[in-house]
């Protein structure tokens, strides 16, 4: 029966259609999913929607990366003990671990996929992990407190952020530069899809900094409405979502055009993003949900309950799932992107499609295909 009054709430609902109504297209592959508190990684089939094996590991994983095939390994980084530790994904099995540092913060795959950058904290440098030899290539010292990197897609520049400023690192002459503008808190740093520009997250003034790499020098100061958290690109990199404290709510950048556009009402606290084609996956940790924008419309067209603590979402390869990992939960729930339809009628009717116990505080995943 169609309520005669529908709350706000009640007309953000969507439907995710069940498999008897339409069949279910899966994906050959696993998800490879990081249990921070769990100290290990949970191999999700995700053609079985059910876990294949739990991988036990020497530290608290944060982070989790996968190579594609015919490269047959999944790294997980351990930041308490700065190892990097292997798994065979044929055999679902731990192979081998190397440690990078005393203590790491992330780690970032090259372009080519040969090496894994690896940034510490004690020592304070920037790793370089060659694949081949499982080894450490070279490690460049900083001189500052590290908080964020990033690999540009042409893998010669990185960014590295430390706080109070932002340094460029040519990776070939293992050089890094002088800081970026005057001293500031950056939080994020993202190297744009020409590899010709970068953006860095600068928290303190609530703005997005976009600089030039060649010449080193500042673009421009864009001011937006929320402290810039949390970073994500659309998948062809010509707009930047952004969340984090100040407003429930979405900004969407143009770096491109170096212009803010829209600013979209979206969650309670919104956090963590992930995009696929056609939707922005936006997770709200404190009401256990996440909105979903429709990116070509810029609205949020439905908000769904997905578990306790939501705070890392992975779209899989050509856009079948969305993966949701719910920190205090302890599980994935598992959203089929191509069922997603508005309905401005049924208060609570959307549907996942399953939610998989996964272990103990998962905060990152990487998805592969076989």
């Amino acid at each position: 029966m169609i309520r005669p009054f529908l709350t706000r709430r009640a007309s953000l609902a969507l439907p995710f259609l069940g498999a008897c109504s339409s069949p279910r297209v899966s994906y050959r592959g696993y998800a490879f999913i990081a249990n921070e508190e769990g100290r290990a990684v949970a191999a999700v089939d995700l053609e079985a929607l059910a876990v294949a094996r739990h991988i036990p590991l020497d530290g608290a994983p944060t982070e989790v990366l996968a190579l594609q095939p015919p490269r047959t390994f999944v790294y997980a980084l351990t930041p308490e003990n700065g190892s990097i530790h292997e798994i065979q994904a044929d055999r679902l099995s731990f192979t081998r671990k190397l440690v990078a540092g005393s203590q790491a913060i992330s780690m970032h795959l090259s372009p080519d996929e040969r090496a894994i950058y690896v940034l510490t904290r004690e020592p304070k440098a920037l790793v370089r992990v060659a694949l081949d030899r499982f080894a450490v290539d070279w490690k460049l010292p900083l001189s500052e407190n590290p908080h964020d990197f990033a690999i540009s897609r042409d893998g010669q520049m990185a960014a590295v952020s430390a706080g109070q400023s932002v340094r460029l690192v040519d990776l070939a002459a293992r050089r890094i530069g002088n800081p970026l503008g005057p001293p500031a808190d950056i939080g994020a740093v993202r190297f744009l899809s020409d590899s010709r520009t970068m953006v860095a997250a600068n928290r303190g003034e609530r703005m997005l900094s976009i600089y030039d790499v060649a010449a080193s020098r500042l673009i421009a100061d864009l001011p937006i409405a929320v402290r810039p958290d949390n970073l994500c690109f659309n998948n062809d990199g010509g707009q930047l979502f952004i969340t984090g404290e100040g407003v429930d709510a979405v900004v969407i950048v143009y770096p491109f055009r170096k212009e803010v556009g829209q600013t979209v009402i979206a969650g309670h606290a919104p956090g963590a993003m992930a995009a696929s084609d056609s939707f922005l996956f936006v997770a709200s940790p404190s009401s256990g949900d996440v909105s979903i924008l429709n990116i070509g419309r810029q609205k949020v067209i439905g908000v769904l309950k997905v578990g306790s603590d939501p705070g890392f979402v992975a779209v899989t390869p050509g856009d079948q799932y969305a993966l949701v990992l719910n920190r205090k939960s302890g599980d994935v729930a598992v959203l089929r992107v191509d069922l997603i339809v508005p309905n401005r009628y049924k208060e609570r009717a959307a549907k996942l499609l399953t939610v998989i116990p996964v272990g103990s505080k998962p905060v990152s995943a990487a998805v592969r295909g076989v």
